[in-house]
Order: C-alpha cells, then sequence, then structure tokens
C-alpha cells in the first residue's frame, strides 16, 4: 500500500505536466502574435535596432553632433524613428531630398537585414510629421476641386512616401478616388470624381 502512495503523485504530476505545458505554449504562440505586416514584436525591435544601428553609421559622417532616436508606430503600421539633436538641417536637405535618400537607405538596409520589406520611415525633429499634415490638407483640398469642379485633379510629382500619404488621406473621403500616374521623378496622383 506504501507503494501506491508513493506512486500516486507521481501520476498526479503526469496530469498536471500536459495542462502546464499547454499553458506554456499558448504563452508562446501569444507572444509570436504579428501584426499587419506578419512581424512579430521581436522581429520589430530587431528592425528598430538595425534602422538605428545603420543611422548611427551614417551619421558619424556627418557633423551634426549629439543626437537622440525615439521609435514608435505609425498610424499605418510602419516603423517611424525620429532623429533629433542640435543641428539636424544637413539631414534635412533641400525640400527634404536628404531626408529622401537617408530613409531610402535604411530602408534597403533594413530589407536586406530582414528579407522581406517592412516600411520604415526616418523623420528629423518632425519634419516628415510637417510635411505629412500639408500633404493631407493638399489632398482634401484636391479633393473637394475635383467634386465640386467634376473634373479630374492633376497633383505636383511626388516620392512614392508622399503619395502614399495622398491615397491614404483619400481613401475614406466619399466621392473621389486617387491614382498614381507618370513614370520616374513625374510620376504623380490624380484626384478623380466619381
Amino acid at each position: 500500500m506504501a507503494e501506491d502512495v508513493n506512486e500516486q503523485p507521481e501520476q498526479d504530476a503526469v496530469e498536471e505536466a500536459p495542462e502546464a505545458a499547454v499553458e506554456e505554449a499558448a504563452e508562446d504562440v501569444a507572444e509570436e502574435e504579428t501584426n499587419e505586416y506578419g512581424v512579430t514584436d521581436e522581429e520589430l525591435d530587431h528592425i528598430a535596432d538595425t534602422a538605428i544601428a545603420a543611422l548611427e553609421d551614417i551619421l558619424k559622417y556627418f557633423d551634426v553632433g549629439e543626437v537622440t532616436y525615439d521609435e514608435y508606430d505609425g498610424d499605418e503600421g510602419e516603423l517611424i524613428i525620429d532623429v533629433t539633436g542640435d543641428d539636424l538641417a544637413v539631414l534635412i536637405g533641400r525640400h527634404g531630398k536628404t531626408l529622401d535618400a537617408l530613409q531610402f537607405l535604411i530602408s534597403t538596409i533594413v530589407a536586406r537585414s530582414l528579407g522581406k520589406r517592412y516600411p520604415v520611415v526616418v523623420d528629423v525633429e518632425g519634419y516628415k510629421g510637417r510635411q505629412r499634415e500639408k500633404l493631407e490638407n493638399l489632398a482634401e483640398s484636391a479633393a473637394s476641386r475635383a467634386v465640386s469642379q467634376n473634373r479630374p485633379v492633376k497633383l505636383r510629382p511626388m516620392t512614392p512616401y508622399e503619395r502614399r500619404i495622398v491615397h491614404i488621406a483619400l481613401r475614406d473621403y466619399d466621392g473621389v478616388d486617387t491614382q498614381s500616374e507618370g513614370e520616374g521623378a513625374a510620376r504623380h496622383v490624380v484626384v478623380r470624381p466619381l
């Protein structure tokens, strides 16, 4: 009978072990949940670390002094890295051209590291945030004109990032549709009334 008493706790432990294993597996699955781009939190951390390391490597060639990097999720699930510091105008460049080139480099480095594309936005002291607001206002103005005049409105040539902002800004706007047209540097958005 003593043997039965000793065997009983072991049997109970064996019965409890599968439940504990199921709970651990469920926690692991929950931790492995992905965002809308199919990226886990761990992979997103790797993307941010890769982007910031690449930025640090590039910025050491500029005389910008001490900088800070803030990372956060954008409205469309993209990773935004905002660089702040004392004298960063050189990183923006004329009409944001240097910043666009910097973003292209960082996006390419991240894509090669990850093995797939993930939207990374490099901003300098909120410059792109201010530009985004201007583009959204421009898009809404163009949509209003397209509807009131009942004719397509062609916007100025834009970078892929700028065109994306216009498309997103107007996707829920009633009565208009947007389409990118043109080739290369002349590619632009046309806002059409429905």
